[in-house]
């Protein structure tokens, strides 16, 4: 949340002063270094180092290509990536709520990326918060209307990012609809299935009550037929 801030106040507000605008730097990269030392710690504490590297990859790439500063955009997105995957190691939360929490992160820093090198291209029409807003939502969902778009090559790569975003998580939110959809008639089907094996238990032990009931009756009668004889 902090670095979420610490990058967004300097676009939403370019008339920030310069004081502001170092402050939320700096708490980008203070940030960026508590990730940095939770990485180099559980580098320290693994068994096998070089295992670790080599299973931790995309750990070790969000923290190294921050540090160049053409790339400073993919800070970015590098935090998304070690947040997300910290989040899932440190608890088993429902795929809908990550998904959902992807869907909001990445249209709200799609968003603010887009702005910030869009805002001052000579022929981009992306010049307000609004307009990246709207821009991302149409790119995420692969809709694409077309009246915004960037001029830039950083906002064109952001845009396949998030095209591409858009597609897989659109495939996760249907598969993960669909299989609450198979869920609930599994769990539909098998409370039939209980149902029905419990009204057959008690099918059969009326019979069996019956027959026992008819047996006594009978064992009765034939009793009272030799008293009379």
């Amino acid at each position: 949340m902090a670095f979420a801030v610490a990058y967004a106040v300097p676009i939403v507000r370019p008339e920030a002063s310069r004081a502001v605008v170092d402050v939320c730097l700096a708490v980008e990269w203070v940030v960026w270094g508590a990730f940095a030392l939770d990485y180099v710690v559980r580098l320290a504490l693994a068994e096998d180092r070089r295992e670790f590297v080599r299973t931790h990859w995309l750990d070790l790439c969000a923290v190294v290509l921050p540090l160049v500063q053409p790339l400073r955009l993919l800070r970015l997105v590098s935090t998304l990536l070690l947040v997300g995957q910290r989040a899932r190691m440190a608890s088993q939360v429902r795929l809908t709520t990550y998904v959902a929490g992807a869907v909001v992160g990445l249209l709200m820093f799609g968003s603010l990326a887009v702005l910030s090198v869009e805002r001052d291209s000579p022929n981009g029409n992306i010049k307000t918060l609004g307009d990246a807003v709207w821009w991302s939502f149409t790119t995420m969902t692969t809709v694409g209307y077309g009246d915004h778009a960037p001029t830039t090559g950083v906002g064109r790569m952001l845009a396949v990012g998030l095209m591409l975003s858009g597609i897989a998580l659109l495939g996760v939110v249907t598969a993960n609809i669909a299989a609450w959809f198979i869920s609930r008639f599994e769990m539909d089907d098998v409370e039939e299935r209980r149902q029905t094996e419990a009204i057959r238990v008690l099918t059969e032990e009326v019979r069996a009550l019956r027959a026992e009931v008819a047996a006594l009756s009978g064992e009765g009668e034939r009793v009272s037929d030799k008293r009379v004889g």
